[in-house]
């Protein structure tokens, strides 16, 4: 969704001087979660422009989509399945020209909903994976990572983390409650999944922004259990802790699939965005995103070609069931994700 956790010390300097942008190659633009700078993201744009893009970061998609209805210019932004159908309707995206896209045919996910519209393309997908429970194997029980009640348990007060992500909270919120499809959930599963987040709240320690923060509270131990994306044990596990993810809790996990939008008026270069997704699009951008992430890439030859071991360590041993027993994050009613806007933001208000 969402890459976070290693972040290049330019971000981090940006972030320490209260800045919000890395400031590169004027021509290009994107609007994207912090980590995604990485040029081993989209080496060959580097290597042929000789510098990597603007960034200017969001930890929300609702944060970017209101920064972009209130006038952000960007030419490229970095959203989730949950929110391009809004971002369409809204007028602020426009469609790609797959001809210029040489490894498109090579492409999955551009037929999930809302992706391809009457033959025109508005994401390009580029990453997918999960939001799991996830925990210090040496500080929490078996028996407590196998079930996404622990979250409300008391005996985990002030040790829990969850995203400060109202698609996250919710996908967790339904699950808790038996509901794997939140577009058949009624108002009850609705008020059901709120009032588990409500409980959840009171053993909150922090509602986490990015995944260098909350790998940094799991590493000290101040947070033992957290509602992650698929990166954090993958890379806190490199880093020698003693973290796991269990996407087979008895309630299940969450999914999703993201992919980059063609902002409409983007003020940068048309030729140079187009570099940067094809080089987003190359086997050696799946490579890394999938051994040094732990997210999934649109290209699943080039994931395939890995081998089966590379792919069984990071999570990824069959394609066909990897959404079995998950809420997948489709999109949603206009009305329903509204709702879980304003209640979220009251929940973690503390009422």
């Amino acid at each position: 969704m969402k890459a976070t956790g290693i972040i290049s010390a330019l971000t981090v300097a940006t972030i320490l001087t209260g800045g919000a942008a890395v400031a590169a190659d004027k021509d290009l633009i994107i609007f994207d979660w912090a980590g995604y700078e990485d040029n081993n993201f989209y080496l060959s744009y580097v290597e042929k422009h000789g510098d990597q893009p603007t960034y200017s970061f969001f930890s929300d998609e609702e944060e970017a989509f209101n920064k972009i209805r209130a006038g952000f210019k960007a030419d490229m932004a970095h959203p989730c399945s949950q929110s391009v159908i809004k971002w369409r309707e809204a007028g602020i995206i426009e469609p790609f020209d797959t001809s210029r896209i040489p490894n498109w045919k090579d492409i999955s996910f551009a037929d999930a909903e809302g992706f391809t519209v009457n033959g025109d393309v508005y994401v390009v997908p580029v990453d997918w994976g999960s939001t799991g429970l996830t925990y210090r194997t040496d500080l929490v029980s078996a028996d407590d990572a196998a079930t996404l009640q622990s979250f409300a348990d008391p005996k985990f007060q002030g040790r829990i983390s969850l995203p400060d992500n109202v698609d996250d909270a919710y996908a967790l919120g339904y699950l808790a409650n038996g509901v794997r499809d939140w577009n058949k959930g009624t108002d009850a599963d609705f008020e059901a999944a709120s009032e588990f987040l409500r409980k959840v709240h009171a053993n909150v320690r922090t509602y986490w922004a990015d995944g260098a923060e909350l790998s940094q509270l799991m590493a000290s131990g101040e947070v033992l259990l957290s509602w992650a994306w698929s990166e954090t044990p993958v890379t806190m596990q490199a880093e020698g802790h003693p973290v796991e993810m269990n996407l087979k809790t008895k309630e299940g996990s969450s999914t999703w699939v993201c992919g980059y939008v063609n902002m409409v008026d983007g003020p940068g270069s048309e030729d140079k965005m187009y570099d940067f997704i094809n080089a987003w699009l190359e086997p050696r951008s799946a490579e890394y995103i999938v051994t040094e992430w732990g997210y999934g890439h649109s290209n699943l030859d080039a994931m395939l070609s890995l081998g089966q071991d590379a792919l069984d360590e990071v999570g990824f041993s069959n394609f066909e069931t990897y959404t079995d027993n998950t809420l997948q994050q489709a999109p949603l009613p206009f009305e329903l994700r509204e709702r879980m806007i304003a209640e979220f933001e009251k929940i973690k208000a503390g009422f």
